[in-house]
């Protein structure tokens, strides 16, 4: 068998979750169309048998990490630091990009970033689906003359286009190794993270402008009964005017986000949920070591 680590990098919002989801087949990492929805690096595990479209025994764990950008809080810095790190970990990196040239500082600062690292890198340009021809081809020609790349493929992730091509390059690059995780298992983390992301997912949704990226969600209880799963969830925020703007006129704005996130909870868990949710103020959470260690942002 082939094993190996994949690291999944890119500014923000350019669609490295939802490719991991495409390549798994399942959603285990949240999307939004907000930036910076990522805040630690999620592990999705891709295990394959040979058949006539891929004939060999793979697994790759691909690593989803935060998009990297010019952090202006500690938050910021640790999510940047967490992706910079994933570059020194893995046996192949793939970059994404979207139907943007590169002319911006963010694709910039990946490329130099790049520029020094050995480890085999495959460009991938996503949103294709968005793009005339000519378009995807200037973006590929800017990236080509760049000479960083074993290959560059246009995907879109969202409408799972071109996904195999990506599975099928990465895999050039793994070598004989351990299966690290058993077949049946496409994440590491627990279901406790998986169902707090899930929350804060319906929080970047329903809410705008400054607040969601000043939002963390811990789980305070979290109880399996025979025909239940308990969950208590402590929503924080960092201004008392952001409390009311989670909750909402008569509670509506809270309700709804804990009915949807209650929703695909019980999908994921395969039984019903009650799910409690609290808000609560924690000032500057983001700047503060403490806060960042006790949500599981920091070590």
């Amino acid at each position: 068998m082939k094993t190996g680590f994949v690291g999944i990098i890119g500014r923000p919002n350019v669609g490295k979750s939802t490719l991991l989801n495409a390549i798994l087949g399942e959603k285990i990492a949240i999307t939004t169309e907000k930036p910076q929805t990522t805040r630690n690096a999620i592990r999705g595990i891709y295990t394959h048998y040979s058949d006539d479209e891929l004939p060999e025994d793979l697994q790759m764990i691909f690593i989803d990490t935060p998009g990297i950008h010019r952090p202006r809080t500690k938050l910021g810095s640790y999510m940047t630091d967490a992706a910079i790190g994933t570059l020194k970990e893995v046996d192949a990196i793939i970059f994404i990009v979207d139907d943007k040239l590169s002319d911006g500082p963010g694709d910039k600062y990946i490329v130099d970033l790049l520029d020094d690292v050995v480890t085999p890198k495959i460009l991938v340009i996503n949103k294709i689906d968005k793009m005339q021809p000519d378009e995807f081809a200037e973006i590929y020609k800017e990236y080509e003359d760049l000479g960083l790349f074993e290959e560059i493929i246009g995907v879109s992730a969202k409408e799972g286009t071109h996904v195999e091509n990506v599975i099928k390059e990465v895999a050039q690059f793994m070598e004989e190794g351990p299966m690290y995780f058993p077949d049946d298992m496409i994440t590491e983390h627990p279901e406790r993270f998986v169902v707090s992301e899930i929350i804060r997912e319906k929080i970047l949704m329903y809410l705008q402008d400054e607040v969601p990226h000043g939002v963390a969600v811990e789980i305070e209880q979290y109880k399996e009964e025979e025909k239940i799963t308990k969950i208590h969830a402590v929503i924080y925020c960092e201004k008392k005017s952001h409390k009311g703007m989670i909750i909402g006129k008569g509670g509506r704005k809270l309700k709804g986000i804990g009915k949807s996130a209650r929703e695909e909870i019980e999908v994921l868990l395969g039984t019903k949920v009650y799910l409690e949710l609290w808000v609560k103020v924690k000032e500057n959470w983001r700047d503060s070591d403490i806060a960042l260690s006790n949500f599981g942002y920091k070590e």
